[in-house]
């Protein structure tokens, strides 16, 4: 099975004054504070496209610049890159978002794709003024993905009576032609599953064991198949590599302490207000009140999950995930110097080496009947 390489684009650097810093800092959460840094935006975008990387996504949070302006500049750097807009249901009207990325994608010419997210934060959500609980916005997600779906297809004038977003006589001016999977949603719950498999051609997996992968992928196939439909499946991975697998463990551990030190330094309200730990709290996970212990249980929990070791290691390991169904691999790496960016090369083409896309794949998405 091909698989479509993916990813990332931040509107402005990782926090640190050095390139070793911003490697370490890459591991810690992410604060609030983020500026729009448009040279920053494009030298990446065309980084990851010149690295042999097909997509990268644009995340969103409530205090970071806007994610459709920023998959813009990017796509507007690039020629090829496709990008994936992270896009918040509730944050705007589903009839103005779909026409959103369809003027997206008709101006980067099938580019562009939508990863819609509920919020996994309360706190988060909440300063977008979005006050309802969880269970709430999944049922809202599933009005918002119907009407978001119709707009992107619906040639004719049509209402929508629902509960959360009541619609007279909407109709798009202009339609996606997209050269890949349109749109994208994850979440592990159930209700997460069910609107990925009714309304998604992608499913973002969560990020668990190659067991639990392999359950997860299989649910997610036997819901989108009771409604006719099939998904593909895409899996983030953090990695950190480097040329032996025995640096590439060194390296994890200078990492490690290099970020629990950095965020946990003068300035630790920056990364102690962050989503991520709004997010853990929430959950339970940092109910020490003492921020370096908070910051330290984070990073550890990002670097456990990671695929460290050698490009061949991580390769092999990766391949683990293509065997179990993942189509789409986001790699996210630090790429702050030269020795990143030739491991991350490295590491593509070890996962491109051998394989032949079928005629299939090789055929824009319009033609299979968008």
């Amino acid at each position: 099975m091909e698989l479509d390489l993916r990813g990332g684009v931040r509107a402005a650097p990782v926090a640190g004054d050095t390139p070793e810093e911003r490697q370490a800092l890459r591991f810690a959460p992410d604060p609030r504070d983020r500026d729009a840094d448009p040279e920053h935006i494009a030298r990446t975008a065309r980084e990851n496209e010149q690295d042999g990387l097909d997509s990268a996504l644009v995340v969103q949070s409530s205090s970071w610049p806007d994610p459709w302006l920023v998959a813009g500049w990017a796509l507007a750097a690039t020629q090829r890159l496709r990008v994936a807009v992270a896009h918040r249901v509730g944050t705007t009207s589903p009839t103005v978002a779909a026409r959103s990325l369809a003027t997206l994608d008709r101006l980067s010419g099938g580019r562009a794709a939508a990863h819609l997210i509920v919020g996994s934060s309360d706190a988060d959500v909440a300063r977008d003024g979005d006050l309802l609980d969880k269970e709430t916005r999944y049922r809202r997600a599933g009005e918002y993905l119907e009407v978001f779906r119709r707009s992107l297809t619906e040639h004719q004038e049509f209402d929508h009576h629902g509960e959360f977003y009541p619609v007279r006589g909407a109709r798009s001016g202009l339609f996606a032609r997209p050269r890949a999977e349109l749109l994208s949603f994850g979440g592990s719950s159930s209700a997460g599953i069910d609107l990925a498999a009714r309304h998604a051609e992608v499913y973002a997996l969560p990020t668990l064991p190659l067991t639990a992968t392999r359950w997860h992928i299989a649910r997610a196939r036997a819901a989108a198949a009771e409604h006719g439909r099939s998904l593909r499946f895409w899996r983030h991975v953090t990695v950190v590599t480097a040329p032996t697998d025995e640096d590439a463990e060194a390296r994890a551990r200078r990492i490690r302490q290099d970020a629990v030190r950095l965020a946990s330094g003068p300035r630790a309200e920056h990364w102690l207000g962050s989503v991520q730990l709004d997010r853990d709290r929430e959950r339970g996970r940092a109910a020490d009140s003492d921020g370096t212990r908070q910051l330290s249980a984070y990073v550890d929990r990002n670097l456990a999950a990671a695929f460290v070791g050698s490009p061949a290691t991580v390769a092999a390991r990766i391949e683990l995930l293509r065997a179990a169904g993942v189509g789409i691999v986001q790699l996210d790496m630090p790429a702050e110097t030269d020795q990143d960016r030739d491991l991350r090369r490295d590491l593509i083409a070890r996962l491109r080496a051998g394989y032949i896309p079928s005629r299939s794949r090789r055929i824009p998405h319009a033609r299979r009947g968008w």
